[in-house]
């Protein structure tokens, strides 16, 4: 394998993290809705295990507001238990099919335990990061070291990757702010 398809797969491992990252700051809740927030959230049916989202529609009416519209009727009530003991805090108010899932306001004290939880995702991604970085340099090292490659074209690659990875790192410190702005945003 040559080393700019080395590069590429790194590059594509990497961004894999971030996309992780995103998805894991997505169900964070801030100050408005969002129906991330229910993603989580794990039904029993029909004899297994499904998110939320195979059983119902989820829509944001307003912006302290959640709907559930349950499609099998059957399934209302462990929709609504699922829902209550998924440790969101959220209480959801049955009405027929649907579910109605006001959103409590957020304190300072629960903004602050949601910027930990967004900081301690993100040093899982930067650990993620540097997994993948550590790979890249083994493999150049073996490279080097089999011969494959010179010692002045492995110093560069190891820069290039180097780079590459500070570059992700910074990346998800950024997506991190916006979100903090986000969370601690009344």
């Amino acid at each position: 394998m040559s080393e700019a398809s080395d590069l590429k797969e790194l590059k594509r491992r990497m961004d894999g993290a971030i996309a992780a990252f995103k998805s894991d700051i997505a169900s964070l809740r801030t100050g408005r809705a969002s129906a991330n927030i229910l993603d989580p959230v794990v039904i029993e049916a029909y004899g297994s295990c499904m998110p939320l989202n195979q059983v119902a529609n989820i829509t944001v009416p307003e912006p302290r507001m959640l709907t559930v519209s349950v499609w099998d009727k059957s399934m209302v009530s462990a929709v609504e238990r699922a829902i209550r003991e998924s440790n969101l805090g959220l209480n959801p108010i049955v009405d027929g099919q649907n579910l109605r899932i006001p959103l409590p306001e957020l304190n300072e004290e629960r903004r602050r335990s949601l910027v930990k939880v967004a900081h301690e995702y993100a040093e899982k991604a930067k650990v993620a990061i540097r997994h993948v970085r550590r790979d890249g340099m083994d493999g150049l090292k073996k490279a080097e070291k089999d011969g494959v490659i010179g010692q002045d074209e492995s110093r560069s690659l190891s820069e290039r990757v180097q780079k590459m990875t500070d570059e992700t790192i910074s990346e998800i410190d950024r997506l991190l702010a916006d979100k903090e702005k986000e969370i601690m945003h009344v």
